[in-house]
């Protein structure tokens, strides 16, 4: 019980922390914030708590929640594309070696077994899952998919993804 209220107060002082850069720099946080995001270099705010705060906190209007979406859907994509490349030209184990790559060996190959059975179809998909968000990007860099393809891919997930986490937001808000 301990552990679950350490984690929830992260999560709120993260998220806290969030919405105070949000409202002070605007759009262009957003986008700084998930190109991190897409690269899995941001540790100090869950992803999926970005898009609802945004859409709650910086957007008033359609084209305004649409904008968030882009930003967004454009970040993300920024961020997974510079992943893949780097997996693609320096391969696993030194990848592995980067401190800043916070992801265990054996969750790498977890998610390369994904990839090999199921193949591209898998990077979209889980785009639009809690916890997998851009974790099939660096068995796909492995493989040496084509640019285009990922990034195709790659933006289809986070845009289906991040749609589904504003309008669940904007729902939110309605209904207080």
């Amino acid at each position: 019980m301990a552990k679950i209220k350490i984690v929830l107060a992260i999560v709120s002082t993260s998220t806290i922390f969030v919405q105070e850069f949000l409202s002070q720099y605007g759009y262009l946080a957003l986008f700084l914030v998930f190109i991190l995001e897409g690269a899995m270099l941001l540790y100090f705010a869950p992803s999926e708590s970005l898009v609802p705060i945004a859409v709650v906190f910086l957007a008033s209007s359609p084209a305004e929640y649409a904008l968030v979406i882009c930003i967004a859907v454009f970040g993300a994509t920024i961020g997974q594309y510079s992943l893949f490349l780097v997996a693609k030209r320096i391969g696993r184990e030194r990848l592995l070696k980067k401190k800043w790559f916070r992801v265990k060996e054996s969750h790498l190959e977890r998610f390369d077994g994904w990839f090999y059975q199921w193949g591209a179809i898998v990077i979209p998909i889980s785009n639009t899952m809690f916890f997998t968000r851009g974790m099939l990007t660096v068995p796909a860099g492995l493989a040496k998919m084509g640019d285009k393809k990922f990034i195709v891919l790659s933006a289809l997930g986070t845009l289906v993804f991040e749609t589904i986490l504003a309008v669940v937001a904007l729902k939110l808000v309605t209904l207080w």
